[in-house]
């Protein structure tokens, strides 16, 4: 199982804060997992319809999307971070 972590918006279209879910054995990756998210339902085809948006950590280390996402991982999803 993998730890999903959702911030903002995005915890507000999943519905969730957090959650565990096991990874299909395609989805090895941050950017097959962005893809994979949606078919999950349509609050999350809504946090996830523009993937670009999505920044990602991997047990707490921001990710591209060619790194690995495994079982055990810690996974955080999040809009681009603002300053002021």
């Amino acid at each position: 199982m993998a730890r999903l972590l959702y911030f903002a918006w995005l915890k507000s279209h999943t519905g969730t804060a957090e959650e565990e879910v096991a990874l299909p054995q395609e989805v090895t990756t941050v950017a097959e997992l962005l893809a994979w998210l949606p078919s999950r339902g349509p609050g999350y085809a809504k946090a996830l319809e523009n993937p670009k948006l999505i920044r990602v950590a991997v047990n707490q280390e921001y990710a591209r999307p060619g790194d690995p996402v495994a079982a055990g991982d810690e996974i955080a999803l999040f809009p681009p971070v603002t300053g002021g």
